[in-house]
């Protein structure tokens, strides 16, 4: 039986801890393990973390000594991790009871694949659902897919063997930690999209993607984008140069848009084909 690590990379989220854990307990699929990285929190997280766990051998905390920020703490999740198939859950939110099995069977019917991902449902702060985030759609994976503007999030699960492939999450991410493993994984095979919601996604002012974090975020996905043309040997997009070196996020969202009308233009030469 294929096992499962769900990786939680926590700071200062143990008033929602609990909500995470119960999504956990509740899962359809038995074989898991939760590994818990708590980056040094300052509030009860490690207190309320330790009474929920205690008596549960299939969840393992871990600490760092001092604040080390998002990548790092999410690279030490994998370090620890002994399933075959990994995905992260963030502290503040929860999967649906069928999320792990019906991520497993995916990997069981299609063997090929590296990693599947799903639709995400939007919640309020008490994690009641709102509405399903309307960007995540199926995505075709190219050389020239960059997660922008068909974009795909939680629930992202992997092979574990082949995150072994890449250099791994980079420590110095502060942020687009996420995305740039979605990146690194889908040079190494092809993805499956699950079409319906298998993770509850809470928003709340403390989350670390809200407002404002927005642009401290689109900087950092921008070097992210930067290093995976680079890495992929990206040298022109549509007649574009690609910078040697990183300058300002402006330059790749610039060759972002020059991708985006060339896949709209692709789009829209299929449909005259197809008489749509």
């Amino acid at each position: 039986m294929i096992k499962f690590s769900i990786l939680i990379a926590n700071y200062n989220n143990g008033k929602y801890f609990r909500d995470c854990y119960n999504s956990l307990i509740s899962q359809t699929y038995e074989n898991w393990e939760a590994i818990i990285v708590d980056d040094a929190s300052t509030d009860d997280s490690v207190e309320e973390i330790k009474a929920l766990i205690k008596n549960d051998s299939r969840f393992k905390l871990y600490y760092n000594p001092s604040n080390q920020g998002c990548g790092f703490t999410k690279r030490e999740c994998m370090e620890y991790a002994e399933g075959e198939i990994c995905a992260y859950l963030d502290p503040d939110d929860a999967l649906y009871p069928e999320a792990l099995e019906k991520t497993i069977n995916e990997f069981i019917n299609k063997t090929d694949i590296v990693a599947t991902y799903s639709q995400m449902m939007l919640c309020d702060e008490n994690l009641i659902p709102d509405k399903i985030f309307a960007s995540t759609k199926q995505i075709y994976n190219s050389r020239y897919f960059f997660n922008c503007p068909t974009q795909f999030a939680h629930f992202f699960a992997f092979k574990k063997e082949t995150y072994l492939k890449t250099a791994g999450i980079n420590p110095e991410l502060k942020s687009a930690v996420d995305q740039d493993l979605y990146l690194r994984i889908l040079e190494h095979g092809d993805i499956s999209y699950i079409k319906e919601p298998l993770y509850l996604y809470r928003l709340h002012s403390n989350g670390i993607s809200q407002q404002d974090a927005k642009q401290s975020a689109k900087d950092s996905f921008a070097k992210v984008i930067h290093q995976t043309m680079k890495r992929r040997g990206i040298t022109r997009i549509n007649n574009q140069k690609v910078p040697e070196t990183y300058s300002n996020s402006q330059e790749i969202y610039q060759l972002l848009d020059y991708q985006t009308n060339k896949l709209h233009r692709l789009i829209n030469k299929i449909k005259v084909t197809l008489h749509l």
